[in-house]
């Protein structure tokens, strides 16, 4: 049964409204600060499943609209950039994407380590690695494509879909009990100045259900300003295909999103802030929860025990590092707990998970300008770049050739 792009429009703002109502009445959704796109997602994941169990009927929603509400979410993410700000910033991004590198280096190492001592073929280690794990969806497609054309690896597109799938839940529903645990090692000085913050002003994205004061010539301003970054995204990153520098769209359309924010103030052009937090808000709430809804998990059936093995692997080592690691190395305090659930969607999911584990939590506890400022520039581009470098580096091992 195919679902229309309306009817998914449609059903993927209730998907929005259920999760708000379903983390208002069950107070473990709360107390664990899991984000409302993730539970109504997930809800209706669960709902097509059941479907196609008891009737073998299978529920497709139309994906039209996913990219470009992923799109115009990273578009509001460059539009919120300034150069100033990313200077100030840039101490803890070299150290947070330092740690980011090292889990990167980890899961295949793991997955490796796990694929030997299971007795498969090393290359399911690294699909169930740092491909899937901290790339998601596409870059798992790319890599399984290449390791089915190339090294002869049966099924290395639907494991690929199945990891990438568990990684976006387990991202999603991770971060919240992981950001619980740490806030309460918290020191008495930290929770005051907790308590200090609230009247700070916010960022764009660090409270997404904060009403938003705009006005309808600023909100078609913000709408251009977006349209502009997805329309000229797209020719660069068509520019830079096949060179050395070729870089995923969405990349290009948040640094076309940073020139604008940063080059339009100089002829006279305000960024209309407000507007640009309620639809950067909007498209990560719709893009979310449209690929949770749109989640397969009909896949995670088909996947082999030596698979799950190495997922559960990952899952154990992602909270053991961020815990053990992470969250000593950037400072043991507020930011470092915000940062420390952002990498449970970086390292298990993707950028938006990532942002709507944070956002979840800062709604809770309160304000964290500086993972707001690094977390979207470290997951939207940096970490690409080094995860491409990690998984060739990786298949230069002998046992690869």
């Amino acid at each position: 049964m195919n679902v229309g792009v309306f009817a998914t429009l449609v059903a993927t703002s209730f998907v929005l409204l259920l999760g708000e109502k379903l983390v208002q009445w069950i107070a473990v959704l709360r107390t664990y600060s899991i984000p409302a796109p993730v539970v109504g997602g997930l809800l209706v994941a669960l709902a097509v499943l059941l479907i196609r169990l008891v009737s073998n009927v299978p529920v497709r929603f139309d994906s039209a609209l996913q990219t470009p509400l992923m799109f115009a979410f990273f578009s509001t993410i460059g539009l919120n950039a300034n150069f100033s700000s990313l200077k100030a910033g840039g101490p803890v991004l070299v150290r947070f994407l330092a740690l980011v590198s090292g889990l990167l280096i980890l899961q295949n190492v793991l997955g490796l380590g796990l694929a030997f001592a299971l007795g498969v073929d090393p290359l399911f280690g690294l699909l169930g690695g740092s491909i899937t794990m901290s790339g998601g969806h596409g870059t798992g497609a790319a890599w399984s494509q290449i390791f089915a054309e190339h090294h002869g690896l049966q099924s290395a597109s639907e494991i690929a879909i199945g990891c990438a799938t568990f990684g976006l839940v387990v991202g999603g529903v991770l971060g919240g009990p992981i950001a619980r645990y740490l806030m309460r090692k918290l020191g008495d000085k930290e929770r005051q100045r907790l308590r200090q913050q609230e009247a700070e002003q916010t960022l764009v994205f660090e409270e997404p259900k904060a009403e938003q004061p705009t006005t309808p010539a600023a909100f078609i301003t913000t709408l251009a300003l977006i349209s502009v970054c997805l329309t000229l995204g797209e020719i660069v990153a068509d520019w830079l295909a096949g060179t050395p520098f070729e870089m995923p769209t969405f990349v290009c359309v948040l640094f076309i999103g940073v020139i604008l924010n940063n080059g339009l103030p100089f002829v006279g052009v305000k960024i209309p802030q407000h507007a640009v937090a309620l639809l950067g808000n909007v498209s990560l709430a719709l893009f979310l929860a449209m690929a949770l809804m749109r989640l397969d998990l009909w896949e995670l059936a088909g996947l082999a025990l030596p698979v799950l093995t190495i997922l559960a692997g990952q899952t154990v080592l992602t909270a053991v590092y961020i815990v053990f690691v992470t969250f000593p190395a950037m400072g043991r305090d507020y930011d470092a707990v915000v940062l420390s659930t952002a990498q449970c969607g970086l390292g298990m999911g993707a950028t938006p998970t990532a942002i709507a584990n944070m956002q979840a939590v800062t709604h809770r506890f309160g304000h964290s300008h500086t993972a707001f400022l690094i977390v979207p520039m470290v997951g939207a581009f940096f970490m690409d770049i080094v995860n491409a470098i990690v998984i060739k580096l990786f298949l230069m091992l002998p046992f690869f050739r």
